[in-house]
């Protein structure tokens, strides 16, 4: 493609300010190109939870937003996924401590399903039954969340902090704790994403069915 055509090209396309969703103060998150607006639609934007507040202690944070809706030169998102950056998480980690992990999947109250997955870090070694019992309580904390918060909700328990708190409260009676951190949430699916699968089931469970003729 020679150079005239492709200046040509992007002469067509036009940008969009991509904006945070209002959970997030409607925080303008960047921009992309594009020719036209259902190009834009599907489109993710990763930033960190300090480039949008402003607190650079926050950096260590990532989150992901995926683009919904267009309008006129905007582009909207949902939050779909929170993450502690790998170096963050590497600092956390003491040779002759204990790292306990979770994985957890959970449907909040307004029906999207999401995987959570805390990690606490103990002060010294734990043995295999603290630390047990250390992920059992991570576990019921983050199902108790889910059963009492929506989507939005969970998400700002996390952010905020206060689910690490909660989990933090408990498992430090089971063994000394130096820190908990939920160190990835992931968005997996949404409400009508959920009801299309239920229904998908119901049709299978129907012609399993034997019929009498």
């Amino acid at each position: 493609m020679s150079e005239r055509s492709v200046s040509k090209s992007r002469e067509q396309k036009r940008w969009y300010d991509v904006l945070a969703p209002e959970q997030f103060d409607r925080a303008e998150l960047g921009e992309t190109l594009a020719e036209e607006p259902d190009q834009v639609i599907g489109r993710t934007i990763t930033t960190t939870l300090g480039e949008l507040t402003g607190d650079s202690s926050a950096n260590n944070t990532k989150l992901t937003f995926k683009i919904t809706d267009v309008g006129s030169d905007t582009a909207y998102t949902e939050f779909i996924k929170y993450e502690l950056t790998r170096d963050y998480l590497r600092s956390l980690v003491r040779r002759g401590a204990s790292k306990v992990e979770a994985s957890i999947t959970v449907v909040t109250t307004d029906d999207y399903r999401i995987r959570v997955q805390p990690v606490a870090l103990t002060t010294k070694k734990a043995d295999r039954s603290q630390e047990k019992a250390i992920r059992r309580v991570m576990i019921d904390k983050v199902h108790d969340a889910a059963e009492e918060r929506t989507f939005e909700s969970f998400v700002d328990a996390i952010v905020d902090g206060n689910l690490s708190s909660a989990v933090y409260a408990d498992a430090k009676t089971i063994y000394p704790l130096r820190r908990v951190e939920v160190q990835k949430l992931t968005l997996e699916a949404r409400p009508e994403e959920i009801a299309a699968e239920e229904e998908a089931a119901v049709e299978v469970d129907a012609d399993d069915v034997a019929v009498d003729e």
